[in-house]
C-alpha cells in the first residue's frame, strides 16, 4: 500500500468516527437536527435486540422523531462507545463498537438509572464529500437499572 493510500485511508476512517461520535454526542444533546445529518435518506434500522419486532427502513426524521419522544421523559442520556472498528471500500464502509448507554430520571424511589450495554453494526455510504450512516443495529447484551424509569412518579 502506497503511503499516499494509507493517509487517505486513516482520513476516511477519522471522518467515520466522527459522524458516530457526532451521532451519539447530539442524541445526548437532544440535537435532533444533527442526529438527522448523520444518516442517509434511508436507513435500514434495527433495534430488535431489545423491543423484537422487524427491522424497518425509516428516514432520518422518522429515526430522530422516535428517539425524541422516547427519550422525553428523561433528564439525561449518555452514550460512551469503544472499541471501534473501521473497514472502507471505496464509497462504502463498515463499522462496529461497544456501546454503553446511562438513562436518568430522578424518581420518588430513587431508581434513578438504567443502563443498556452492547455493541453497535453500521454501514455507511459516502454522499459527496460527507459519510451517512444507512444502516444502524444494536446488539443488546444486557439492561440493568430500572427497567419502568419513563413511568415512575418523578421527585
Amino acid at each position: 500500500m502506497s503511503d499516499e493510500k494509507a493517509v487517505r485511508d486513516l482520513l476516511e476512517k477519522e471522518a467515520i468516527a466522527k459522524v458516530l461520535n457526532r451521532l451519539f454526542l447530539a442524541t445526548d444533546a437532544r440535537d435532533w437536527p444533527r442526529v438527522r445529518e448523520c444518516f442517509a435518506d434511508s436507513v435500514h434500522f434495527d433495534m430488535t435486540s431489545l423491543a423484537g419486532g422487524q427491522p424497518a427502513r425509516l428516514s432520518p426524521a422518522e429515526i430522530a422523531a422516535g428517539w425524541e419522544a422516547g427519550l422525553l421523559p428523561l433528564d439525561a442520556l449518555h452514550h460512551q462507545t469503544g472499541n471501534l472498528e473501521v473497514s472502507v471500500s471505496g464509497d462504502e464502509a463498515t463499522a462496529s463498537c461497544y456501546g454503553v448507554a446511562w438513562h436518568y430520571r430522578r424518581t420518588r424511589s430513587g431508581r434513578n438509572t438504567r443502563v443498556f450495554v452492547g455493541s453497535y453494526d453500521f454501514h455507511l455510504a459516502r454522499s459527496g464529500e460527507a459519510w451517512r450512516i444507512d444502516l444502524f443495529r444494536f446488539n443488546s447484551k444486557f439492561v440493568d437499572g430500572n427497567l419502568e424509569l419513563e413511568r415512575e412518579p418523578s421527585v
